[in-house]
């Protein structure tokens, strides 16, 4: 177990074979770290990388958001690195994070930390569809303002369009080519979206950059913007995404982690700033929204914000597909079998209907994001992260080191409280001024 306490080292092929692996419908350690890394960079420059702006620069200024993109960019970065340390503990490969926890912990640890995950990606999965809606409405606004039809009209196409991507790729790793494709669709929309906030910026003679709001909404939407920073770092399913790297799994994790946070990174801070560089405190959840540019060009960045989210979502969603498929599904047979998917469209499209029906009920992205990082980033990423590597290797950490972790645990614990009341008196008061299904 101390092997990797001072950093990974390479492993033989006779130390992979006798790691115990689980039994799982997917496929795992096929996928080089490269590949990793753009599964990686793809979550993190997702279309919600056009809400940034407004969800995080607003409500934090200058002062906070520089610092806090940074800040939170390292701490996720450590916090990610020590989960993949210890992916394989007690002779045995944990592809899935309750595994892991069920393993520390025990059989009750095991159904927590699924209910979070779950809830992570459901609410994860739900913004995605929110975001394909949005960005299909905001490419509708642009050749017609008859408002006939309305925002959830355009989440349930979104909706249907993810369940059919769905039903054709049967696990993560058969993503490859499509990780390419998400990558191109992710530089077009932030490309235009720089350009034309850029042009937009130049253009405008005077920018009001104070946060707005009373001094009561001014310190809950604070803290609401710090969780939606760590909600953009992350994915809370780090060890089922190693769990589809080649051997060495721990280093070439940490190769892929090491590219996110450097490479990667890099365009989702370039349109955030920007973003909100040009408009200030008017930007809004939807960067497209605010840009003014050529008809053909703000069609180009929606309709790809669009394939983009499709594409992204199945990341999220493929550790419930795992599960689903492993336990109910068949795992040996041609995934393109009759039964293999027939079981995929009807699981995958009941599991993609209720995440459609929420978006569409409530489509407040901004908050869907703060109550993310609120009850499942945080405890999913870091309280549960440093005190799982403190019970694994306590026997190997100095008493700084222990201290270290345990402030982490109980910083991440105090964080996780206020934005989880920060999150829902946002809802509240979202729910006060708009009604369900609402046309935003």
């Amino acid at each position: 177990m101390a092997e990797f306490e001072s950093g990974p080292k390479k492993t033989s092929d006779m130390e992979s074979l006798n790691i115990k692996v689980p039994e799982t419908a997917h496929q795992i350690s096929q996928d080089s770290w490269f590949q990793v890394a753009f599964v990686l960079t793809t979550g993190i420059n997702s279309a919600y990388v056009l809400g940034y702006s407004g969800t995080v620069m607003v409500p934090l200024g200058w002062f906070g958001g520089a610092i806090g993109l940074v800040l939170a960019a390292a701490l996720s970065l450590y916090a990610n690195a020590l989960l993949a340390r210890i992916h394989e503990t007690g002779g045995k490969r944990h592809i899935r994070y309750r595994d892991l926890a069920g393993h520390i912990y025990g059989k009750n640890a095991y159904s927590l930390t699924w209910a979070l995950q779950y809830i992570n990606l459901f609410m994860i999965n739900t913004g995605y569809i929110i975001l394909a809606g949005s960005a299909l409405k905001a490419f509708y606004v642009l050749f017609s303002d008859d408002h006939v039809m309305k925002l959830p009209y355009f989440i349930a196409i979104a909706g249907f369009t993810c369940a059919l991507f769905a039903f054709g790729i049967p696990h993560l790793s058969a993503l490859r080519i499509w990780l390419g494709v998400s990558t191109f669709l992710s530089l077009i929309y932030i490309i235009v979206a720089f350009v034309l906030s850029l042009q937009d910026g130049m253009k405008a003679s005077a920018k009001d950059y104070s946060i707005p709001g009373s001094k009561a909404s001014k310190i809950f939407g604070a803290i609401g913007g710090f969780a939606n920073l760590f909600f953009a770092f992350n994915t809370g399913m780090l060890p089922e995404i190693q769990a589809t790297v080649k051997q060495p799994v721990v280093s070439n994790m940490q190769k892929a982690l090491v590219f996110q946070f450097t490479i990667g990174i890099l365009p989702m801070y370039a349109i955030t700033l920007m973003g909100y560089w040009a408009y200030g405190s008017g930007t809004s959840t939807y960067l497209l929204n605010n840009v003014s540019g050529p008809i053909w060009v703000k069609t180009t960045a929606n309709i790809a914000a669009f394939l983009h989210s499709v594409i992204a979502l199945h990341i999220f969603a493929s550790p419930m597909y795992e599960y689903m498929d492993t336990t109910y599904g068949r795992t040996k047979g041609n995934a393109f079998s009759f039964h293999n998917l027939s079981f995929r469209v009807l699981v995958r499209g009941g599991y993609l209907t209720i995440n459609t029906l929420v978006a569409a009920l409530l489509p407040f992205l901004g908050d869907f994001m703060s109550l993310t990082g609120a009850f499942s980033t945080f405890p999913l990423t870091f309280i549960l992260a440093n005190h799982m590597y403190l019970m694994v290797k306590k026997n190997n950490l100095t008493v700084p080191q222990k201290f270290w972790h345990w402030l982490n645990v109980c910083f991440f614990s105090f964080m996780s409280a206020a934005a989880g009341i920060s999150a829902i008196r946002l809802i509240l008061a979202d729910s006060r001024t708009y009604h369900l299904f609402a046309d935003l």
